[in-house]
Parts: structure tokens; sequence; C-alpha cells
């Protein structure tokens, strides 16, 4: 992405003003080849877009990052030598990694593309282009990696739901829930084409749910179960978890609505 958007691949081209000291722009080599909703758009309103309530598609976006915390009992659980201060090295680099390169990521596709840059940025990129067809063989590698371990926490957690128990989770259980949830997520993948929709609809439910409801209401709970035990700090602190709840779900309705005007 870093050599289309610097090598000026994916420029629009543009003809010279008569009168104007401005230079002819020459298109990019492989702009004519992309479809035309995908090819960059650029407006004037800079800074001041980030005020715009589309803002809310990307939080809620940024929201899914936190989806995949169920693992990390079981990260910390199989980590050799797992002290606290080793865990928290391995989340602290993880984490800076991931978050450097999402944000590069981002930015390079919105430079090369901007309003047009679409929920799958790959999309935006040529057929003919053979380094961007390279990319979009990785993904798909690790795609196929990477979704057991977020699958298999999505199948655990409804195997949890519907209370059953674990000696009851024989091979073959697990098996037919496994088929059931991928042919109904398989269902669905036919139907949704648009992404960014998935991506802030998830953020503006799960992901707001899992950061801010959630842990206020577990919070409470716990402040309340102490008892008299419980500290005038952490009874302090009640209030402002519960305001943390109603801004999640504030964020997560404005979110989902915005979101339902992707599709």
């Amino acid at each position: 992405m870093a050599l289309r958007y610097l090598g000026g691949s994916y420029k629009v081209g543009q003809a010279a003003v008569k009168g104007s000291k401005a230079a002819a722009v020459p298109a990019g080599k492989y702009i004519a080849d992309v479809a035309t909703n995908y090819q960059p758009q650029f407006g004037n309103l800079g800074a001041s877009a980030a005020l715009s309530p589309n803002v809310f598609i990307l939080i809620c976006m940024l929201s899914t990052a936190y989806m995949a915390h169920f693992n990390a009992p079981k990260f910390f659980i199989e980590l050799k030598d797992n002290t606290i201060k080793r865990y928290n090295t391995v989340v602290g680099t993880s984490f800076g990694i991931s978050i450097f390169l999402f944000a590069l990521i981002g930015a390079l596709g919105f430079l090369t593309f901007g309003s047009a840059s679409s929920g799958l940025i790959l999309n935006n990129y040529a057929a003919t282009d053979g380094l961007m067809s390279l990319s979009r063989f990785a993904v798909t590698i690790s795609i196929i990696f990477s979704f057991p371990l977020v699958f298999v926490g999505a199948r655990d957690g409804w195997l949890d739901l519907l209370k059953v128990p674990m000696e009851k989770r024989t091979d073959s259980v697990l098996t037919k829930t496994t088929v059931a949830i991928l042919s109904g997520i398989t269902l669905i993948a036919t139907q949704l084409k648009e992404l960014a929709f998935i991506m802030s609809f998830a953020g503006a439910t799960l992901g707001n749910a899992l950061i801010y409801v959630y842990p206020a209401l577990m919070f409470r709970a716990a402040v309340k179960k102490m008892g008299d035990k419980a500290s005038k700090g952490l009874k302090r602190e009640v209030p402002f978890a519960m305001f943390s709840a109603l801004l999640g779900v504030g964020m997560g309705a404005i979110g989902t609505k915005m979101a339902f005007g992707l599709l």
C-alpha cells in the first residue's frame, strides 16, 4: 500500500488548467482498471470532516479491537512462566504492534482513495495489480488461520448460553455445533457484501457492550456483593461506572443507526 501511494499508481489524472501555473497530473498506472465507485475521491472539508456524525462509524469499528478478549485467560494460562509482568509485556507489545499496523494501513488507504475507500480496502485496488493480488492472497491465509481462534470462543459462548455442561460437550456435540454455527455465518455472509457495515454494527453493539456496559455492570454487582466491606472509594466509583455504561449505550445507538446507513 505504501509503494502504491508513494508511487502514485492510483492517482486520478488532471489536465493542465489554461492560464494556471499548475502542471498536468498524469493518471496512475492502474487507475483505468479501477471501478468508478472505487476511484479516489477527495473533498475540501479538511479536519472539520471529523466532526460529522459519520465519525461514530469509525469509533464503532475501533471498538471491535476488544471483542476477542475472551481469549485472554487462555493466552495467560498457555504463556510460559506466566507472571503478570510477563503477561503485561505480551499484551502491551502485541497491542502496540497491532495499533501501529492498523493506523498505518488505515492512513495509507485513505490517503490513496479518500472517501471512496471500501470497507475492505483491497477492493479499491485493480485486479491487474500483481502486488495487491499477492496482498489479497496473504489476507486470505491470515483469515483462514486466525478465524478458528475467534470461532472457538463464539462456539463455547453459545454452549454456555445454552447451559450445556462440560461433561456433555463431546466431540459429536462440538462437531454439530460447529457445523450449525458455520452454516449460519456462511448464509449471512452470502447476503451481506458491505464489510464496513459488519464492522461498525458489530462494534456498535457487541464492542460497546464489552467495553463500556458489561464491565460497569460487573463492577457494580461486585461492589454490591461486598456490602459493608466495600471501601468508600469503590462505592464512589459506581456512579462513574454507570455513567460509562450509559455513554456506551448512547454511542452504540448512534453507531448502529449510522451503520445501517451504509446499506
